[in-house]
């Protein structure tokens, strides 16, 4: 930290008992800072991501219900990764610029609600921390109370018990500490108390987590933030992560020369072409006539290029002709079959590459489309209804704004429908909307929560509508559809008189658990007694990857006899986690 901005709080210890009656662990025995620059919150931050990281399962745990999505701590991980990678490499003095960069890389790489909760906190930070070379306790405790309004602001229908409850009360904190001493390090430590004991408060707000007996997962993701920077305001590393098993050192494939193996795949090349202004369409053809599986997809700006080619300097030449090439790779498939790995395996991906999204469909008409799916089989269905950019996520894998923007902004019209399928997606999908709207674009959300909600909301599209009246339409058949979800419990739980222990099959309708079962297909019974199933018109059961064709083809026999004058469908879904996905309307 900066040597000039060290000072001792003696004399202010009697008068921060009048504030809090006892002083917060991290005020004594560090040496204290009145003010911080740009080099010293970095530091802070670096801290706090690594502190994040080592907490995130912990966050991820505090489900509210046992099943296999507490992505919680994950999300804001990754939102924080995003924020540091913005400044990684920066040697910014100044606090109101870093901060700012903070914001900017937070924001598009928000996932999740939590994710998206926490970028609108560090966005409202960086507002009131603009124009300042040097930050205070006072300008932190400014910073602190503008996020949290921020947030506050950002979320339609604001919930006490969770995170937005512990980002005021660590504003609150935070300003009566200023108005007793203006120094970083004594209000940071107050903040970071009153944020443990807003967490710890969380259940008797919200009774939902009393009933699970559980705090709040963005809460505690917060609280595990604000105490990182206190350890790296106070020179506290973070303890070490446990060392990951390391890797197995490729082994060279050995070649006879003189019985080299047969040339049949040719090889596989993968790079990414950036540049100004990029035509998707023209590079997409050249693969196509001059190679096989292509596979090309991107902006103007950006295009990941996967080709299987004879003569590998071919697409490469051409790429260096359109723009600037980066993270080539060019791997010889008959080398790999030579050496016992199968061609058709090869990962038609850039491990460093951006996630850019799949091209699927050609846009529906002046409107474009962007929906989430969770499986590939959905993703199927989505492209069928005529989507213009299906996007892989759901459970435990959440897009970022980015992710969304990006698939935006690949369709080719001004007007753009998102369907986010899932409810912890809504937040991030307003989140890109936004971000279109600052570039020219027009982005509605369709606030979809499930994928058989999406589907209902594209069946109600119309061609000749405008874009007003196709979201409310879209939006109006939402309601239409009930979503069963069967999957197995994370955890031990007792919740509305359920009483549920690891391992069991449960099911949930309509995002709340209603069923514990023995088996897959008795949870997927009883969802369809309690939807009412009787008085559908259509039954849809999307099954995941978990259960085989012929298993599913069994449940849907089994629903047909049960329910004679429904119409059944039985599709593969190839979700994750979840072995049936239910619908009926």
């Amino acid at each position: 930290m900066s040597s000039d901005t060290s000072l001792r709080l003696d004399g202010a210890s009697a008068l921060a008992h009048a504030v809090t009656h006892h002083a917060p662990t991290g005020s004594d025995g560090h040496r204290p800072f009145i003010r911080i620059d740009g080099h010293d919150l970095k530091t802070m931050l670096a801290a706090a991501y690594a502190w994040l990281e080592r907490h995130k399962e912990t966050v991820n745990a505090l489900n509210v219900f046992p099943v296999p999505d507490g992505d919680t701590g994950t999300n804001m991980f990754l939102t924080m990764r995003a924020a540091w990678r913005e400044i990684d490499h920066s040697d910014e003095a100044d606090v109101g610029r870093l901060a700012q960069a903070v914001a900017q890389g937070a924001l598009m790489g928000a996932r999740g609600n939590s994710g998206v909760i926490l970028s609108q906190i560090l966005r409202g930070i960086a507002h009131a921390f603009r124009h300042k070379p040097t930050i205070s306790g006072a300008d932190l405790a400014l910073g602190l109370r503008r996020g949290s309004d921020t947030a506050y602001k950002g979320v339609v229908k604001p919930v006490e018990g969770t995170i937005l409850t512990v980002i005021r009360a660590a504003a609150d904190a935070a300003q009566k500490a200023a108005a007793v001493e203006d120094s970083i390090s004594f209000v940071l430590a107050h903040t970071v108390q009153a944020a443990g004991e807003a967490v710890e408060q969380t259940p008797r707000l919200l009774p939902v987590l009393a009933k699970a007996g559980v705090v709040d997962s963005g809460g505690k993701g917060l609280y595990y933030i604000l105490e990182g920077m206190q350890r790296g305001l106070n020179g506290e590393a973070a303890p070490p992560q446990a060392e990951a098993p390391a890797a197995e050192t490729p082994q060279a494939i050995a070649l006879d020369p003189y019985n080299l193996p047969p040339v049949r795949y040719g090889f596989d090349v993968q790079f990414l072409l950036w540049g100004a202004d990029l035509q998707v369409d023209a590079i997409r053809r050249w693969m196509i006539e001059n190679g096989d599986f292509a596979l090309v997809e991107g902006s103007s700006t950006l295009v990941k290029v996967h080709v299987h080619v004879f003569d590998p300097s071919a697409p490469l030449a051409y790429g260096v002709r359109q723009g600037f090439l980066t993270d080539v790779v060019v791997e010889n498939m008959d080398a790999m079959a030579a050496a016992g790995q199968t061609p058709d395996d090869v990962k038609d991906e850039l491990s460093t590459a951006p996630g850019l999204p799949p091209l699927l469909a050609e846009h529906i008409g002046p409107i474009g489309v962007v929906a989430v799916a969770p499986g590939p089989g959905l993703a199927d269905v989505f492209e069928s209804l005529g989507v213009g950019r299906v996007i892989s996520g759901g459970q435990t894998m959440n897009p970022s704004i980015q992710e969304l923007w990006d698939a935006v902004d690949a369709l080719p019209t001004d007007e753009v429908i998102l369907l986010p399928n899932n409810s912890n997606i809504i937040m991030a999908a307003r989140g890109a909307a936004d971000e279109a709207a600052r570039r020219g674009k027009r982005v509605e959300v369709v606030p979809s929560r499930t994928a058989p909600q999406g589907i209902s909301a594209l069946l109600a599209f119309n061609l000749q509508a405008s874009l007003e009246e196709n979201v409310a339409a879209m939006t109006g058949a939402l309601a239409a559809i009930d979503t069963g979800e069967v999957t197995v419990a994370v955890r031990d739980a007792e919740i509305d008189g359920l009483v549920v222990k690891t391992g069991d099959v449960i099911g949930l309708l309509n995002d709340t658990l209603t069923t514990v079962a023995s088996s897959p297909d008795e949870a997927a019974f009883n969802l369809l007694a309690q939807m009412k199933a009787g008085e559908a018109e259509i039954i849809t059961v999307y099954y995941g990857d978990r259960i085989d064709g012929p298993a599913a083809e069994a449940l849907g026999a089994r629903i047909a006899e049960a329910y004679p004058a429904q119409e059944i469908e039985i599709i593969a879904g190839g979700q994750p986690h979840y072995h049936y996905i239910l619908s009926t309307e």
